[in-house]
Order: C-alpha cells, then structure tokens, then sequence
C-alpha cells in the first residue's frame, strides 16, 4: 500500500516535518472513512507521533506544530479520545478546542498579542469562514461534475448542489464584504470570490484547512456538515472575542464602546442564519448513516459556544453541574474561579455611577439585541436538529433533541430582557439593573 511504503521511506529517512507525507495518508482516510481505516496505518502514525513529540532543544516549528496536530486529529479514535473537538479538527484550524487559547484569540489581550487589534482578529476571522464556506462550494461543485471520488455515497441531484451554492454564497457574502473583497461596484460577485478563494485553496498554501477534512465515513454530505459545523464554530470563537471586549469597556465606563461591540456580535450572529439553511439540505437519510459513526462527538461539547453563553451571563449552578459543563470542564473551571460576565458588568457599572441616563438605556438596547438574535439561533438548531434527529438520542451521549429544548430558552442575560424585534433594540427588564 501506498501510505505504508511513503511513510516507512520518510521515517528511514530524516524524518523532517515538512516533508511528511500527507497526500497518501489522507487518500487513505478519505477513501474508507476515519472510523474504518486499517490498524496498520494507525499504528505506523502512532510511532511517527512518538518520533515528532519526543523532547527536543527549543520550541517545535511550525510544520511540527501542524505534523503534531494532525496526527492528534487523524489519531483520535485510536486513542480513545474522540470527540466533537477533535471530529471537527479545531486545532488545526487554530480555534478553541481545549484549555489552551491560540494566538490571536482575545486570551492573548494581555500579552499584547494579535487580539490587542480587534480589526485585524476579525478579519482572521471573516477570512477564515469565507475560506470554509467556499471549500464546501468547491467540493460540492467537484462532485457534481465527478470531477472528484472523494465521499461517493448518497450524492445530491444537481437542484440541491444549486440550492447549496446559493445558500453558501449568501452566507459568506457578509464576511466577503467586511474583507472588502465583494459587495461594491468595483468588486466582483461573492459567488466568484470565493470560486477564487477555493481555487486558491492549495495544500501548499493552505495546510491547515487541506488537512482539516476527516470525515468518519464516505457519505457525500458529510464533507458539508463538517465545513458549517466549522464555520459556526468560527463564528462563536468570535463572539467570545466581543464579549470579552464589552466586558472590558463596560468596566471602563465606556458604553459605546460595549455597545458597538455587541452590536456587532449580533450582527454576526444574525448574518449566519443561512449557515443553518445550508446545513439543512442534507439528505436526513444520509446524515443518519455517518451519524452512527460518529458516537463520541456532539456540539454539546463545543467550547466556544460554552464560553459565550458564560460570558454573557454567569450560568447557575445547577447548569455548570449539568451534561453541557461537565464535557468542558476548562470553561466551568474558569466560571469558578470567578470569571466575569456582561450582565455583571453591566449591573456593576450602574452601581459605580460609571454608566447613567441614555448610557444605560444604549447598552441595555445592545444586550436585548444580541439575547434575541441567541435565542433565535437555539430556537433554529432545535428545528434543524429535530428535523434530522426526530427522536434519536445525541452522539454525546446525550438525549439529542429533548436536550435542546430544554435549553433553548435559557436566559441569555438576567438584567435586560430580549427584544422580538432585535433592530428596535430592549429596556432594562424590572427598571434599574441593581
């Protein structure tokens, strides 16, 4: 086999990071599906991660970084550590998946990282999601024309492969217009933007993303699921991002500055609603197939949509004890040591005098803004989920749908009330917030 003589020859050899053989071995997972390749290619990366992570003088490069990574990713059922984190790639993507936050999130504030520049982390961002959104395109279009055999099973017919593309350029056209590449005059059409941008998607220029597509199986909409899963995850990391943000202005006494912040979460938030479209064009039929194998991984795991929900109000107890905390143990954690929140800031700087008047009524507004565009968002994943799931338990094990709607209305902020009309913007709820 291919991947068994590349791989023996590169451990025989020098054995550098840049030079390992991807290509072959990523053929192989995608020829039969993560949850079915041949012990003997686990064992073999195995050893190769044992040789990649032995001690050694100074900090890993940034091919041994990404060598490292995926084979963390690629190596995680074998190791019994299979989860939605590792399902979805995310460290090698560069977005939250542990205890550890990666350069350029807001973390690295402090340290004067690349998060010290908010315009330059949301562009990070915005360029990221364009970039999954358009692989997806990419791929779909690929298969279309059968110009790839990657996924064979259950193709879509060509109305839903055109329904695809036009939900995933409307979802990418927001981020493709802040990067000022779509949208004006002079710019092309999103559509072909990001048939450019996945043109561009070269493994030489973009490992990460390359290397970042596992699917359990073969079914064709998993490559899909995989990629919105990954923007939305996108997305939330950066809402933790503004969250912070406001926090931070709210404790300066700065209210437009909170404000502004969390108008643009909610704009973020809102603008992603065709992310859930796309998703649902998956054939349930298909996606109950991969499903099966991929017991272990479930959203419920997500750590940057726990890291919001706690940053913009601090959950009770009985939450942070609940299935959803205990699979993000590093964000309960953070919540006991005392973590802050939006909606204490928020009260706090009212205490102190540091907002009055129209202050308070314009980051109150911004509040009931965002809480509505949350809520609305759980009330959409619950519909998606229970039209895919019906009454099938979740594969974190987890009851699934139930679960979902019991949380769906969870309040996202105890101070402000959400407003049903988020452009309208929300009253202090109960007059003062002391």
């Amino acid at each position: 086999m291919r991947f068994v003589r590349e791989l023996t020859s590169w451990l025989s050899g020098a054995a550098e990071a840049d030079d390992f053989p991807y290509s072959p071995v990523l053929a192989e997972f995608h020829r039969v599906g993560k949850h079915f390749v041949e012990k003997e290619l686990l064992a073999l990366l195995d050893h190769v991660r044992a040789q990649v992570t032995a001690p050694a003088p100074g900090p890993p490069t940034p091919a041994g970084r990404l060598l490292r990574d995926f084979l963390d990713v690629a190596l995680d059922k074998w190791d019994g550590r299979y989860d939605y984190r590792s399902y979805l790639a995310l460290r090698l993507l560069r977005l939250p998946c542990g205890a550890d936050d990666p350069p350029g999130s807001a973390e690295a504030v402090h340290a004067g990282g690349p998060a010290a520049h908010p315009d330059r982390a949301r562009r990070d961002r915005d360029r990221l999601l364009a970039r999954l959104v358009a692989d997806a395109l990419a791929f779909e279009e690929a298969a279309a024309a059968e110009a790839t055999d990657l996924l064979p099973e259950d193709r879509p017919g060509r109305e839903v492969v055109a329904k695809r593309h036009r939900l995933g350029v409307r979802a990418a056209s927001p981020a493709l217009a802040r990067l000022g590449l779509a949208g004006a005059a002079h710019h092309p059409e999103p559509a072909a933007v990001l048939r450019a941008l996945a043109a561009d998607r070269t493994p030489a220029g973009e490992p990460a993303l390359w290397l970042s597509m596992l699917p359990v199986y073969v079914s064709h909409d998993e490559y899909l699921f995989i990629r919105v899963l990954q923007a939305y995850e996108c997305l939330f990391a950066g809402l933790v991002d503004e969250l912070r943000a406001t926090i931070a202005a709210l404790a300066a006494g700065r209210a437009r500055a909170a404000a502004d912040r969390l108008a643009y979460a909610c704009r973020q938030l809102t603008a992603a609603g065709p992310l859930f479209s796309l998703l649902a064009t998956m054939q349930p039929a298909a996606f109950r197939t991969f499903r099966q194998y991929t017991e272990g991984a479930s959203a419920i795991q997500s750590r940057s949509y726990k890291l919001m929900e706690s940053l913009c109000r601090t959950p009770e107890e009985a939450r942070l004890e609940s299935p959803a905390y205990q699979q993000v143990p590093e964000v309960r954690d953070r919540v006991h040591a005392g973590q802050p929140s939006v909606d204490e800031a928020f009260r706090a700087a009212v205490r102190a005098g540091l907002l009055t008047g129209a202050d308070v009524d314009l980051v109150a507004r911004a509040m009931g803004a965002f809480a509505a565009a949350v809520l609305q968002w759980r009330r959409t994943h619950h519909r998606l989920a229970t039209r895919m799931l019906g009454p099938r338990p979740g594969t974190g094990y987890t009851e699934g749908t139930p679960y979902l709607a019991a949380v769906r209305s969870i309040p996202v902020f105890s101070s402000v009330t959400p407003d049903p009309d988020p452009s309208s913007g929300a009253r202090p709820s109960g007059g003062s917030p002391e």
